[in-house]
């Protein structure tokens, strides 16, 4: 009775204290990191840094009885709603769609020591998560555990109820799909090693992650396992795929023990050097409070007037989320694996970034990036022409320098223009420009796989789709996607040609910019799959239905409605393609009236903002924003619809709330519609723009109107739904005055 009598005291003193509302009220109160934790939106509830090396989340999908119902949970580390916890996790990505790291799991126990996850797994209660801080309670082994962490090291504080206590140090369990770890005892209190990752998406590379942990306390006992077996006391290292470590404990009532983690991806030297510059000594409240300083300082750059209190919280969760990928690679003194080889190389006085999900975030993240957060997406761009001086290409989908290759086009070309024409001027221009050529250059020996099928878009226009029947040719995922994304790459391309002065370049570029009109099938009105002798794809169904739309031919993550408007620097000929205004108008409004539109995925995610374009439609693209909003986003676990990826669409959800949202890559304009704030400002980077802040006015209540009546720019009227980067940068004044 003691002891339940302590641990109910104690969670009761501490949920009291988390749920006191400051009077000063910070950005990070409004954040909830469990919104997109379910509902499919792969984030996690963790603690960390922005742009942390480091997350120290909760595993809670390990499934100690292989009940069927944990089947699609078990890729990843934490499911909302999941019931037993299984430690904490060192290593996370947000919201993709596949599953890596999840690496070094650290779990407190009492009684019994045990060291197979089916033994020691628990139920879990009380959770709390905050920017940089996660907590939950144990009561079957009457434990309070706490997370926090640094940029590259994480800490736990577990505090137990009394008896025999014991930290298990999991170093063979993550959800990488690559096996093999190494364990060593360095001292009584601290251990070294390393964990294999890889196979994303199940790409075949792989890498590996190195880890320096200590205890505060001196333990009883200590000792090391190995395929479910404690190893002799006599051995100090073990490798293997089931490799670990454990501490024992006999603990007082009330007495905590902490851990903590360092993190490296080029050694175990490393590894402690981030560790012990990182964290001076066992403070877990001061790096509780560093890591809620470092997100209250990086979320303030927006700050908010009105709104309901759901709608902050949704706006700065987003925000929050943007704020994790990519993010920091190299250590404390600079070293990082080189891109594709692994070779240490040493990022200097810039920050060397990984987990590019460019396919996703060149829409979205790294254009709000460019705006409010320029001096990290500097380092970014400059992060990517350093990957392709290492590895001789762009990457695609790059993940701990490794390449996975996974989805299509060749989206780090937007992302170059993209950041240049926004004003993120400070990288090598001449070798970036060769690097994009590069990456397009069919005659490269891996032309197939940084992109695939391009011989073919160039000699016919197009991608062919396979037929069966008639040639043997490797089918490209998605022809008539690839191609697309081909034409979004090409224009990005001709658009630097254009800056960078060469002529012949540009024309080039921007004609097979323009080879998204082979796709067009004028008698169904659709984009549409084509064989190579000309004939189009037969039984063609614009609209499959879900869940077809996922495995439509010619098609990647979608259908053909997801693709029909996605020529985003050529709008006024797509809608002529599409029958001219009133045309293009009424099959865009069928696609959110019938449902066809997917929030859920990238394709067609600025569709909303495409009845922009023809004139007098514009309040149709202020309802079905709003629309969106409302429907597909939220401030609970179900918060984001469908995979995040990696904060690109929390980006798309920052944007919309603001009022703009830049809907063509390499274009810096941004479509205008209804703000959800009464006023917004922005604080600008003076070091990239000559602003010091971007206000948005929309007057009392906005939330409560969604149409745009007039607007004035600095005071002078204005009349366009679009807007340039250039007025937001120069510290413009944005009032709007918005009806019902």
């Amino acid at each position: 009775m003691k002891k339940m009598r302590w641990y109910n005291c104690f969670i009761g003193l501490f949920l009291l204290a988390s749920f006191v509302v400051r009077a000063d009220e910070s950005p990070t109160d409004y954040v909830n990191p469990f919104i997109g934790t379910s509902n499919g939106g792969h984030t996690h509830p963790g603690a960390m840094c922005p742009f942390g090396m480091v997350s120290v989340s909760p595993f809670n999908s390990y499934d100690p009885f292989d009940d069927p119902a944990f089947s699609e949970h078990k890729p990843y580390t934490y499911f909302y709603g999941d019931p037993f916890f299984s430690g904490f996790t060192h290593t996370n990505m947000s919201g993709v769609g596949c599953p890596d790291l999840g690496t070094f799991v650290v779990m407190p126990i009492s009684g019994e020591l045990k060291i197979t996850p089916a033994n020691y797994v628990c139920r879990y209660s009380e959770e709390v998560a905050h920017p940089g801080y996660y907590a939950l309670s144990l009561p079957e082994y009457g434990i309070r555990a706490e997370a926090s962490a640094t940029l590259r090291s994480g800490i736990e504080r577990f505090t137990f109820s009394g008896g025999e206590g014991h930290i298990l140090f999991n170093a063979g369990m993550s959800v990488s799909t690559v096996s093999g770890a190494f364990v060593k005892i360095v001292s009584s209190t601290e251990i070294e090693g390393y964990k294999k990752i890889g196979n994303f998406c199940g790409n075949g590379m792989e890498s590996t992650v190195y880890f320096v942990a200590r205890v505060n306390k001196q333990p009883q006992k200590s000792g090391l396992w190995n395929n479910k077996e404690l190893c002799g006391l006599q051995t100090i290292e073990t490798e293997g795929d089931d490799v670990g470590a454990y501490f024992t404990y006999n603990m007082k009532d009330g007495e905590h023990v902490e851990i903590q983690v360092g993190v490296s991806y080029v050694s175990i030297d490393n590894a402690r050097l981030n560790l012990d510059t990182e964290q001076s000594g066992f403070q877990f409240d001061t790096v509780r409070k560093n890591a809620i300083g470092s997100w209250d300082t990086e979320l303030s750059r927006i700050s908010l007037e009105g709104g309901t209190e759901k709608y902050k919280r949704m706006f700065y969760t987003a925000l929050y989320h943007v704020l994790i990928h990519p993010n920091i690679l190299n250590d404390i003194n600079g070293e990082y694996p080189a891109y594709l080889s692994g070779e240490i190389r040493n990022s200097g006085n810039r920050s060397r970034y990984t987990l590019f999900s460019l396919w996703d975030t060149y829409r979205t993240v790294h254009p709000l990036l460019s705006l409010v957060y320029p001096e990290r997406q500097s380092d970014m761009v400059n992060s990517l022409i350093d990957m392709y001086r290492e590895g001789g290409r762009l990457p695609k989908w790059e993940l701990c320098s490794m390449e996975t290759n996974v989805m299509v086009g060749d989206p780090a070309i937007p992302v170059l223009v993209d950041s240049y024409v926004r004003g993120i001027c400070d990288f090598d221009i001449e070798i970036a420009y060769q690097a994009m050529l590069e990456n397009a250059d069919t005659g490269r020996m891996d032309a197939d796989i940084v992109r695939p099928g391009y011989k073919k878009f160039l000699e016919l226009g197009y991608i062919p789709e396979p037929d069966g029947k008639k040639d043997n040719e490797a089918s490209v995922w998605g022809s008539v996607s690839t191609g697309l994304e081909y034409c979004m790459a090409d224009y990005a391309l001709a658009s630097m040609a254009k800056i960078v002065g060469k002529d012949s370049d540009y024309l080039l570029f921007m004609k097979r910019a323009g080879y998204y009109r082979n796709y067009y099938d004028s008698l169904v009105g659709f984009m549409r799959p084509k064989y190579k002798d000309g004939r189009w794809l037969v039984d063609f169904d614009p609209n499959p239905g879900v869940p077809a739309w996922h495995s439509q031919p010619g098609f990647v993550e979608g259908c053909s409605w997801h693709y029909n408007f996605f020529v985003p620097f050529d709008m006024s000929e797509l809608i002529q393609l599409n029958g001219g205004e009133k045309a293009f108008i009424n099959k865009l409004a069928e696609c959110f009236e019938k449902g066809y539109y997917n929030m859920g995925n990238e394709p067609d995610i600025s569709y909303p903002y495409l009845f922009n374009y023809v004139k007098g439609e514009e309040k149709r693209t202020q309802y079905w924003t709003r629309h969106c909003i409302d429907t597909y986003f939220g401030d609970d676990q179900n918060g984001i619809t469908d995979n995040d990826d990696c904060g690109t669409m929390s980006a798309w959800l920052v944007f919309s709330m603001l009022g703009f949202y830049p809907d063509c890559p390499a274009k810096p304009v941004y479509q205008l519609t209804a703000p959800i704030f009464d006023k917004v400002k922005i604080r600008l980077q003076e070091s990239y723009y000559s602003g010091k802040f971007f206000t948005i006015n929309a007057g009392v209540n906005a939330c409560e109107k969604s149409y745009i009546k007039n607007m004035k720019l600095d005071g002078e009227r204005y009349a366009g739904f679009t807007i340039n980067h250039s007025d937001l940068v120069r510290g413009g004044i944005l009032d709007i005055v918005l009806e019902e």
